[in-house]
């Protein structure tokens, strides 16, 4: 049976009858036997396999080139080379499937741009090996953080007919041929239909139901955008609770964003010392910063006036009225507040229909959690639970309550205060990993003009 490289690595004492798999990554061939370098994508280092010109399947040694794929069985002895552990004793090998001289990952540097056209190939490099065993033990964090706190799991629909953010950016699901808006009530669902821009609107009526829940699932955004920051499909981490407030709200998303930080350093402790010490030597610091300082909270009306204030001329203008950039709120955390911020209580013109009015009519109940070296990783909001107030938002926004019957009716029939937020999971691992473009942390990624793979 074939055991991991991870694994073997892992043995406490020498094995024997071992069956390994992987990839090629080097060979080095010596006077009678030959060093072969070999990686499953298990784990980040490579288990040593050393072949005599004897051993069964030795033959094939001339066609083991860097991509080849083998399996060898052995024994794992002892290494004397410093710096590992154990090697392998090769007693059969076996060529899978050969890998020609067009292999194009070959042992030299790549650039991103490069590794991005072959994206069907790039999980077999270090860097980006690390990247999605990552994203794979993140995954699993999100839902064990949620589960460990009786978050109930729901799964949100893709296809909707409802917008969520009131942006219309949204990718339209047609059956219709032709001029596609003229009879919309003839297409596959009666009306027209979207690729979901958010689960929030849907997870707020279980939540309504069974008190805590969380979506994690795609989403798609149809942004003209093309900035490292963006991506036309991604995934989406959303938790509602009900008889919650903004305070609340404020403390869990606080709270994940020290545990997914602790996780990352404690749980992928090997491949995050790739990414601190090739993209960004920061990365360590910076997370520990994250999870030691507790967050501040800041009202988005003084965060313009620091910002103001503070001499700093930032390429985007600081006024009243208008969203935060990335820059302004790498300030507010990196230089004025020298910790991790929470701004809250936005003006109501720049916030969706669905958010909690506050006292004053002009602000609403939204709150934006910003880290060092990225900005904002969650945004969220106590939402609006007033039947009037709902109604008079949507026409505010210029939307038809009539669309959001459903919704609505969660107003009508035992309404209560709730709240929660959503988070991007790329830009979370963008900030866990330190890598700067979302097209590297998305296995294969979806943006305006490319959907290749």
């Amino acid at each position: 049976m074939r055991t991991l490289i991870k694994q073997v690595l892992a043995s406490k004492e020498p094995r024997d009858g071992l069956v390994v798999q992987g990839w090629v990554r080097t060979r080095r061939d010596a006077k009678g036997f030959s060093f072969l370098e070999l990686n499953d994508g298990s784990c980040l280092a490579n288990l040593q396999v050393i072949v005599d010109a004897a051993t069964p399947g030795a033959a094939d040694l001339p066609r083991l080139t860097t991509g080849a794929s083998v399996s060898v069985g052995g024994a794992l002895v002892p290494s004397p080379a410093s710096g590992q552990k154990w090697e392998m004793r090769a007693s059969q090998l076996e060529l899978v499937g050969a890998a020609d001289a067009s292999y194009p990952l070959q042992k030299k540097g790549h650039s991103m741009e490069f590794l991005r056209t072959i994206a069907h190939l790039r999980p077999r490099s270090n860097l980006f090996g690390a990247v999605f065993r990552t994203r794979s033990r993140l995954a699993y964090a999100v839902h064990q953080f949620f589960q460990e706190r009786d978050f109930v799991y729901v799964h949100t629909p893709i296809i909707t007919a409802s917008d969520c953010e009131g942006a219309g950016e949204m990718f339209r699901v047609t059956a219709l041929k032709g001029n596609i808006d003229e009879q919309p009530q003839t297409d596959f669902f009666g009306r027209r239909a979207y690729l979901t821009v958010s689960g929030q609107l849907e997870a707020e009526t279980f939540a309504c139901a069974l008190s805590n829940v969380y979506t994690f699932g795609p989403t798609f955004r149809a942004e003209n955008s093309n900035t490292a920051r963006h991506a036309a499909e991604f995934w989406m981490i959303e938790p509602e609770m009900a008889f919650c407030d903004l305070d609340g709200d404020m403390a869990l998303g606080e709270e994940f964003i020290k545990a997914m930080a602790r996780f990352a350093l404690e749980q992928c402790s090997e491949d995050m010392a790739l990414f601190a010490k090739f993209v960004d030597r920061g990365i360590t610091e910076r997370l520990r910063f994250v999870i030691e300082r507790p967050f501040q909270r800041v009202p988005y009306t003084e965060a313009i006036a620091i910002l103001e204030q503070c001499g700093r001329r930032f390429e985007f203008p600081v006024a009243y009225g208008q969203n935060l950039q990335s820059e302004h709120e790498r300030f507010l955390t990196e230089e004025h507040c020298k910790s991790p911020v929470t701004v809250y209580n936005y003006p109501r013109e720049i916030k969706p229909f669905y958010m909690r009015l506050n006292e004053d009519g002009k602000t609403v109940t939204a709150m934006d959690v910003l880290v060092p070296g990225i900005g904002e990783v969650i945004g969220g909001s106590q939402r609006e639970e007033r039947l009037d107030a709902l109604e008079e938002n949507l026409r505010h926004h210029k939307l038809d309550p009539k669309d959001y019957w459903w919704y609505l009716d969660l107003r009508r029939y035992g309404s209560v205060p709730h709240a929660g937020f959503g988070l991007g999971f790329e830009r979370l691992l963008m900030f866990l990993t330190g890598v700067s473009n979302i097209r590297d942390v998305v296995p294969f990624a979806r943006t305006p003009g490319s959907a290749e793979f």
